[in-house]
């Protein structure tokens, strides 16, 4: 459960980047569609293309909920692999066990989804995995612990008590709600992926550093 102090700086957080981090953040920024702060209503002067690009690799970090060492590693390796170097990275990145638990639909929010991951709550091909970053292969097979299963985060999840937060499952995944398991059916394509973010402007932000 994330705490009030938390919550508030998802949401002060989700302002500032003009994206919502939260489902508490969504309603927030229905109501208030600006920058926290006094000058928040204020229009603001046209941001430098550095400022522009620091906007966006913050965007696909707070999205992810992860760590600027790790983006930073997991850029190298999309730059290295053949391919748009955006989109491998994004590729890349909803390969985590954390962010296909999300999408799976058996949490409500990312901090959720890797919460339960490092309780020790998910199985991939019947192995316990507690590593948020533990990166799925297409055909491996994502479902929650037996224990798990009869615990009321999991009971409305399998009850479907997310759809009205979550986008709709996408196509690179196969889920059995019901039974609390999804299936990498493979690798995401950037276009299917529902995440904000400008992703050439990410590249460009670590090129140019």
């Amino acid at each position: 459960m994330a705490t009030k102090s938390q919550d508030r700086r998802k949401v002060r957080l989700s302002r500032a980047l003009g994206i919502a981090l939260t489902p508490k953040a969504a309603k927030y920024l229905e109501k208030r569609p600006y920058a926290p702060g006094e000058h928040g209503r204020t229009k603001r002067k046209q941001d430098s293309d550095y400022a522009v690009r620091l906007r966006e690799k913050q965007r696909l970090r707070e999205q992810y909920g992860i760590r600027e060492k790790q983006l930073r590693i997991q850029f190298n390796e999309a730059r290295r692999t053949q391919g748009l170097t955006g989109e491998n990275l994004v590729e890349q990145l909803e390969q985590r066990l954390d962010a296909l638990v999300l999408r799976s639909g058996f949490a409500r929010t990312t901090a959720q989804a890797r919460q339960m991951v490092v309780h020790r709550h998910i199985l991939v091909d019947g192995q316990l995995v507690d590593r948020p970053s533990f990166r799925v292969k297409p055909g491996q097979i994502i479902h929650v612990k037996a224990k798990s299963e009869g615990t009321e985060p999991f009971q409305v999840a399998a009850a479907g008590g997310h759809a009205d937060v979550l986008p709709p499952v996408p196509a690179y995944l196969e889920v059995e709600l019901d039974k609390l398991q999804a299936r990498l059916v493979r690798r995401p394509k950037r276009a299917e992926v529902p995440i904000v973010c400008e992703v050439q402007l990410v590249v460009e932000y670590y090129a140019a550093r």
